[in-house]
């Protein structure tokens, strides 16, 4: 039948010509750009700082030289970091080709560490279009490294300052947001332009594209609650961990603390495409990860020996990662897990968002 004809063909194409359905800039992800720069210090270092072995903190105005110390007295390796980016570069690594399928838009400052960014960038094969300004430097995240510890210090300096009407709202800019099919941004970028993820996330709304956000951290759900809820009907699939969404549960008063009852809730709130069901995706460390749609499904993580961990931080950027790299590929959701749960345990063997050259995933 004609019908027959076409599916064969349309996965004919898919099988033999990816570029045809596969192709650069087909992923989107828009946040707050970091630099991260890892050195192993001493622990005259940490008390020099006021830092504690393992914790993350917010940089104040005590740390504004830690940067630039560390980099002159240690050895340090620079990543192109923040939520969103870590997640968009995961997907690329996973995918491996073609180049480029993720575009990435934040801002950063004009001055070395961008240089150093922009270059990091590149050499992950993601297409990062920064808006670069001269009012704040560009956003770093040290990782002080102490044994089996990280101190990490975040100063997220021009990550703040991302501006719509400078950047987003430009032709050529406008033209890469078009060009996606899948669009993802982590909570933390609330905080920063509000205006610029609505214009996004209607654009894909209105295009039945999909659009995935991340709950990203308990303050998000709390204290910024109200832009968050003004995204939300515009949300595809929605990320977050136990924490996360048992802070979302409370502000939304769901009077529930079950995993499973959060996300079955989740899923039901107001949705402006009704062509495609929410997904709701929670996460919950080393115990299986819950899943809703049209119902509620369990997935149990890879396991791992506790002695081969060595650094969960970018466990959840991971997990997003390798979720997109399968849903930008039309994948069964079941698939787009799998390869969630692979990239999570890849990275929790490393330190920091790091990976080997190449995935072993099919």
């Amino acid at each position: 039948s004609f019908e027959l004809s076409g599916f064969l063909m349309f996965h004919w194409k898919k099988l033999t010509f990816p570029c045809l359905y596969f192709s650069p800039n087909t992923l989107f992800g828009m946040g707050n750009p970091l630099l991260d720069i890892s050195a192993v210090v001493d622990k005259d270092f940490l008390d020099k700082y006021t830092l504690k072995p393992n914790d993350q903190i917010l940089a104040e105005d005590k740390h504004k030289a830690l940067f630039e110390e560390l980099v002159k007295t240690f050895k340090v390796e620079y990543h192109a970091g923040g939520a969103t980016q870590n997640s968009i570069k995961i997907a690329q690594w996973m995918i491996q080709e073609p180049h480029n399928v993720g575009t990435f838009f934040g801002c950063i400052g004009k001055d070395k560490f961008g240089e150093i960014l922009k270059q990091k960038a590149e050499e992950a094969h993601i297409d990062a279009h920064y808006y670069e300004q001269n009012e704040e430097p560009t956003g770093t995240c040290a990782a002080c490294i102490t044994g089996d510890n990280r101190s990490l210090v975040a100063n997220l300096a021009a990550a703040n300052c991302y501006k719509k009407d400078k950047h987003l709202d430009l032709e050529e800019n406008w033209k890469l947001v078009e060009k996606a099919k899948v669009y993802y941004i982590a909570g933390f970028f609330l905080t920063v332009s509000l205006e610029s993820i609505l214009k996004v996330a209607k654009h894909a709304s209105e295009n039945n594209k999909l659009f995935c956000l991340n709950l990203s951290a308990p303050f998000i759900c709390q204290f910024f609650k109200d832009n968050l809820m003004q995204v939300l009907p515009y949300v595809d699939v929605l990320f977050g961990n136990e924490t996360e969404a048992a802070a979302f549960a409370k502000e939304q008063d769901f009077q529930t603390e079950d995993l499973k009852e959060i996300a079955k809730k989740a899923q039901a709130l107001p949705k402006v495409n009704k062509e495609r069901k929410r997904i709701v995706v929670l996460t919950q460390g080393k115990d299986e990860t819950v899943m809703a749609l049209s119902k509620i499904e369990t997935f149990p993580v890879l396991k791992i020996d506790p002695k081969d961990i060595v650094d969960t931080n970018g466990a959840g950027d991971a997990f997003v990662g390798g979720f997109l790299s399968e849903l930008v590929q039309d994948k069964s959701l079941d698939q787009c897990v799998k390869a969630a749960h692979y990239a999570a345990n890849v990275i929790i063997r490393r330190a920091g968002c790091t990976f080997p050259e190449k995935p072993d995933f099919s």
